[in-house]
């Protein structure tokens, strides 16, 4: 299994987790996810994870002034998208324990 693989199943919770820190704009979402570590992730990735997380209600946006030039438009974590996460995770804590208990 390659890495793009895995991460198609978390990938929305960790997206969720970058925004919930914090209004973001979508090319410093995919700088900070980045810097976190997802060296490989690109804007192909990210921004059609967003746009499904906003339709399902779990993000809002808004635009916004920017200081460099033309509004951008910044994402926000809904109740929605707060109750994603709680079982996101939920489910990746238990998920962790199973597979750290096997790799030992």
């Amino acid at each position: 299994m390659n890495n793009s693989q895995m991460l198609k199943g978390i990938l929305s919770g960790v997206v969720l987790h970058v925004i919930a820190e914090g209004p973001i704009y979508g090319y410093e979402l995919v700088t900070r996810l980045r810097e976190l570590g997802f060296t490989d992730i690109t804007g192909g990735t990210v921004y059609p994870i967003v746009q499904k997380m906003e339709k399902a209600g779990q993000l809002t946006s808004k635009q916004l002034p920017s200081p460099d030039g033309p509004n951008r438009k910044y994402l926000f974590i809904s109740p929605t998208g707060e109750e994603f996460l709680t079982k996101f995770d939920q489910d990746w804590s238990a998920l962790t324990s199973i597979v750290n208990n096997i790799i030992k």
